[in-house]
């Protein structure tokens, strides 16, 4: 589950993040809109930790119930234009960040297969599309199958199959009753996946739907 609660953002005097209060749940896909500069990819790094908020709380939790306990959670994520060391090849690139928390070269690769990425090619990075970079973003975020996976643009460069491809990752994990957050500007991304959406603007939440209602 992730939770923010009253959460606030400022940069010197800019309020980016104002007072915002938000629930999801495992097993759910929660979608965030926004005009470009409404808050959206603060917001997600909030939640990731790259930035702390000034105000409010952001609570991050995952429960075991064999143990009926909460456990620490792990996070999968990919904001803004994915970086990648450019001389050497995608499996090169997940290998070395695999490495930090000793995750198995099987994960790789079957993440790879699932982005449509050959691991036993050899291109260097730098000759890779921007498609090819973004798939090679979200194998990046599934390959440790982490508890809460969130996405930043998610599709923007893919081609149709390759968008077909990551809807079925993300159904897949959403089976496994994942927590999923998606800001896309990609109606389709969020029309066909995502059980409730939060809409933003300067920095504030306007409106919550929910699949079947709204409110």
């Amino acid at each position: 589950m992730v939770e923010l609660k009253n959460v606030t953002k400022l940069f010197g005097n800019k309020c980016v993040l104002d007072d915002v209060c938000m629930k999801m749940n495992d097993g759910e896909i929660t979608g965030i809109v926004g005009r470009n500069g409404s808050g959206k990819t603060v917001l997600l790094k909030c939640i990731c930790g790259l930035y702390r908020p000034t105000d409010g709380e952001i609570v991050l939790k995952s429960f075991n119930e064999d143990m009926h306990k909460c456990i620490p959670v792990t996070i999968g994520a990919i904001i803004e234009t994915p970086g990648f060391l450019p001389d050497v090849s995608g499996f090169k690139n997940l290998q070395y960040l695999a490495s930090i928390h000793k995750i198995p070269k099987e994960n790789i690769i079957c993440a790879m297969n699932d982005v449509g990425l050959d691991s036993k090619n050899k291109q260097h990075v730098r000759h890779y599309s921007m498609g090819m970079r973004q798939r090679l973003g979200i194998a990046q975020a599934i390959m440790e199958n982490p508890d809460i996976l969130i996405f930043d643009e998610p599709t923007n460069g893919l081609d149709n199959k390759s968008v077909r491809d990551f809807h079925k990752i993300i159904r897949d994990f959403q089976s496994k009753k994942k927590t999923i957050i998606i800001a896309s500007h990609n109606k389709d991304d969020i029309d066909e996946l995502c059980d409730r959406i939060y809409e933003i603007d300067m920095g504030k939440i306007i409106k919550l739907r929910i699949k079947g209602g709204a409110k």
